[in-house]
Formats: C-alpha cells, structure tokens, sequence
C-alpha cells in the first residue's frame, strides 16, 4: 500500500462497486444467502455449544428456517388466493368506476374550458395514456420474452441455500481468515468499526422485521373488521415495505382508500379506514419503531430512502438488497471519520501533538 493506504482503500473501492455492477445479474443468490447466513449463525453458535457438530447444527439451523419460510406460505397462501380471486372478479367493476369518474370529471371541465382548451387537454390525456401503456407493453414484452426472470427465481431457489449452508459451517475459519489480512498497523480501530456496523445491521433489520411482522398483522386484521375489501393483502404491502421509511405506510392509505372509495363511496365507514391508518402510524412512529428498532442504529429514515434509491439506481435489485449494509457501513465509517476530524489540529490547532523536545 506504501505510504498512501488511503488511496489504496478507495481503489478497492471503486474496483469493487465495478464488479457488482458487472455481475449484478448473477449475484443476488449469493448476496441473499449471505444475508441469511449473516442472521442464523447465532442459532447455529448456540448449537455448537450444545456440543453439536458445526456442519450438523448449519443443516439443522437452515433445514428449520427453510420449514419455517413454507409453513408461513401455507398458512398465507390461502388468504391471498381468496382475495386475489376477488380482486380479479372485482376489476371490472373498479374499471368502470374509475371511468365513470373520469368522464364526470370531463364533463365538469367541459363546461368551464374553452373547446380548444379542452380539445388540447383530451390530447395531453391520450398521450399520456399512449405512452403509459406503450411502457407497460415493452415491460410485459421483456417479462415473457427472457428468461432471466426464470433463472433468477431458480438460482435463488436452488444456490442460495447451498450458500447458506457453506457459510455456515465455515463462518468462523473464514472470519479468522479475513481478520488475518488486516493490516497490523489499524487492525484494533479496524475490528471496532466492524463491530460497530455488526450493532448497527442486526439491530436495524431484527427490529424492522417485527415491526413489518406486527404492522401487517394490525392492518391486515383492523382493515378487515372495517370491512375493506383484500385488506390481507394491503397488510402484507404495508409490513413489506415498512422497512422504506413512510413509502409502506402510503402505499398502502392510498391503496386502502381507492378499494374503499369505491366499496363504501364518501362514507363513516371510509373515515373509519384513514382513522385506522393515522392510528397506526402514531403508535407505529411514537412506540414501535423507537422501542423495537431503537436509536442506537443510527440510521435516519432520510439516509434509509437515500441508500435505497443511490444503490437501486447503481446495482439494480442486488444494491436494493445492500442498501441497508452499505448504509450502515457508510454511516459507522462516516462517524469514525468526523470524530477523526474533530480530535485533529485541523479542526482545532489545540489538538496538535505537543513537541517532547527541549
């Protein structure tokens, strides 16, 4: 490295972010079963201890996650089968609707605009709709006629697990191999900041798991006794999504309120609704997320979004799925680097290392 170590770390850097944009393609089984093999390992430590053997206790740990994963799509798939079903009975309908909408707002407009004025908004309108369902076409055309989708799913169906498994059994002796390449000099400060990144990942995601887990299960089952029409379905985008600071929680108030609009019109029982959501946001905002996810993590919903968007336009849906870690690693490094900067002469000249000397 000589006597530039840092422009050593940013080549590596930049190496690196060229290689995940280049494999992006074939790279989300392996960085999915890193993930998985990042949150079971404690199962598998405590196996261990047990005396269990390390490769024995890997296969027990994923062989239970794996029936866990299908037991909750058995009991979920039924639910959403049903609804889905009456979603496709109920388009039409919503079709219709929104049509007969759209044309009472025309003839609202067509009685305060000019023709010519309304004859350019028609045009503006179909242009619109030309190009968005030109969009959706070339989108369809691309989903059926490659079949990178397909061997996606198989490769994340079939490698990741393999994955999983060997990273399992050898986490610790590739630990020990990775902590002997660090640099001697840094390595103590190196391992803290990893240390503080491991803090900083598991109590994120641990935390935002429940909190997707309980804010699907209040949605799903208060929409329901309001009697929305697929409101499982709604439960299960809001607590998805509830990891996107905001987005799953207005994803699924605009989708609750368009099935209610048009099941119940302007009515108590649409007020009941929004009520449901405002509910859950202030109990989701003032206890669940600031007791289960807590603010030792030091990520702000603001640089959650901003990961997001940067490593999804970067990496496509392999940086989705780094976002979080990169965000985290990121934020760990840039706390380091202004506490650095703080304790330097450059920020302060008192901070100066005093000369010994006579």
């Amino acid at each position: 490295m000589g006597r530039r170590p840092g422009l050593f770390w940013l080549a590596a850097l930049v190496v690196l972010g060229v290689v995940v944009n280049l494999l992006g393609g074939i790279l989300l089984p392996f960085v999915a079963g890193c993930a998985i093999a990042y949150f079971l390992n404690p199962a598998v430590d405590r196996l261990e201890a047990w005396r269990v053997p390390r490769g024995l206790a890997a296969a027990a740990v994923l062989l239970g996650f794996a029936l866990a994963i299908v037991l909750l799509l058995l009991l979920l798939l039924p639910l959403i089968e049903l609804e889905a079903a009456q979603l496709a009975q109920r388009l039409p309908g919503a079709v219709d609707f929104v049509r007969a909408q759209m044309q009472a707002l025309l003839e609202a407009a067509q009685e305060k605009l000019a023709p010519e004025d309304m004859a350019k908004l028609k045009d503006l309108a179909g242009g619109w709709a030309a190009s968005a369902a030109s969009w959706v076409g070339q989108l369809a055309e691309r989903l059926l006629s490659s079949g990178l989708a397909l061997a996606s799913l198989l490769s994340l169906i079939i490698v990741t697990p393999v994955v999983v498994f060997f990273l399992l059994r050898d986490w610790h002796r590739l630990v020990a191999r990775i902590d002997g390449w660090l640099p001697v000099r840094h390595a103590a400060t190196i391992r803290e900041q990893l240390r503080l990144i491991d803090e900083t990942l598991a109590g994120f995601v641990h935390g935002q798991v429940l909190v997707g887990l309980v804010l699907a299960a209040y949605y799903g089952l208060a929409l329901t006794l309001a009697g929305l029409p697929f409101a499982v379905i709604v439960g299960i985008i809001i607590g998805v999504l509830s990891f996107i600071p905001l987005v799953g929680i207005g994803i699924g108030l605009v989708l609750a309120l368009a099935l209610g609009l048009s099941q119940f019109g302007p009515s108590m029982r649409l007020a009941a609704v929004a009520g449901i959501f405002v509910v859950g946001h202030l109990v989701e905002s003032n206890a669940l997320t600031p007791k289960l996810v807590g603010e030792r993590v030091h990520l702000h919903p603001v640089w959650v979004i901003f990961a997001l968007l940067a490593f999804g336009s970067l990496f496509g849906f392999v940086g989705v799925l780094l976002a979080v870690p990169g965000a985290a690693v990121i934020g760990v490094l840039a706390r380091f680097a202004v506490a650095r900067y703080l304790a330097s002469p450059l920020y302060d000249p008192a901070n100066a290392p005093r000369d010994g000397g006579g």
